[in-house]
Formats: C-alpha cells, sequence, structure tokens
C-alpha cells in the first residue's frame, strides 16, 4: 500500500493541475527554485548547529555534564546510563544515535534501560535543530519561551514515558 502513495500523490497533482488549466512542469520548476533559495537561506544555520553538536560530543563535555547531571535525573526515576542520551537529544539526532546505539550495545534492547533509550530517542524531538532552522526562515531574533517549554515538555515526556515503561 505504501508504495503506490508517492505515484498516487503525482498523478493527483498532475489530473489537479490538468483540470485547474495550470502548467505543472512550470510550478515543479517554480518550487524547486524556491526550495534552493530556501537552503542556502538555511545551510550557514545547519552547519553552525550541527558543528557544535559534534564539538560538544567529542571534546567529552557531554560526558562530563551527564555525569554531573545524573543524581537529578535519578531523581525524577530516569537510569543514569540516559542522562548523555537526554543531553544530547535535544541538540542532534545523529549525535543521539551515536549515543543510543552505545546504549543498545552495553544493555540490549529489550531491557528497562533499552526501551527508556528507544522512548526516549523516538518521542523527543531536536529542538536547538528544528529552532535554528524553522525560526531562521521566520526572522525571529526573540525566541522568549520557545525553547524552554519545548525543552520542559520533552523533559516531561520522557520522563512520563519511562515512568509508565516500568509498569508495562
Amino acid at each position: 500500500m505504501t508504495s503506490y502513495i508517492i505515484p498516487l500523490i503525482f498523478l493527483t497533482v498532475l489530473v489537479l493541475s490538468f483540470f485547474k488549466k495550470k502548467d505543472a512542469y512550470s510550478m515543479f520548476i517554480d518550487g524547486s527554485r524556491s526550495a534552493i533559495d530556501l537552503m542556502v537561506g538555511v545551510f550557514p544555520y545547519l552547519i553552525t548547529i550541527m558543528m557544535a553538536v559534534e564539538v560538544f560530543r567529542v571534546s567529552g563535555v557531554s560526558a562530563l555534564l551527564a555525569n554531573a547531571v545524573s543524581p537529578v535525573m535519578s531523581f525524577f526515576g530516569l537510569p543514569k546510563e540516559l542522562t548523555e542520551l537526554m543531553l544530547l537529544r535535544p541538540l542532534s539526532g545523529a549525535g543521539s544515535l551515536g549515543v543510543l546505539d552505545t546504549i543498545f550495545t552495553n544493555y540490549g534492547t529489550d531491557t528497562f534501560i533499552g526501551r527508556c533509550a528507544s522512548l526516549i530517542y523516538g518521542s523527543s524531538e531536536t529542538v536547538f535543530y528544528i529552532t535554528a532552522i524553522y525560526l531562521s526562515q521566520c526572522k525571529i531574533k526573540r525566541l522568549r519561551y520557545a525553547i524552554p517549554v519545548a525543552l520542559i515538555a520533552t523533559f516531561t515526556g520522557c520522563v512520563v514515558g519511562c515512568l509508565l515503561l516500568r509498569f508495562i
């Protein structure tokens, strides 16, 4: 079924453009042009956030910070082994995927730690990455409550999710 979705969308667009008497090819070219302009505008923000996250991870600062914050995480019922994943996930999907792989290798996928790690990775978002990309296009300079609220929501969701996993 899913293999038919893209051709179905393509055919639907062609049929609609035919009935509305629009030039589908010209509209496609215009969309491609605007996508390239978008990428040129977003690229510096993307590279900056990716480099900062990689430096954060490779330098070992994330591991040191994870060790310092792990008592707080334990207070909320999160295993200390998940602290680095919780710290990296709002920053980078790729960096946190590396941490997730390490957790799976060390603790397994079907353990409580492995299931909590899966829940954290799958249900949280790369808050700073999304903020850098989307809000760079909106030209918003003052984020005010956007990042704190997103981080609190992510943390709360992870704590509640891992709490529920204890009973499943």
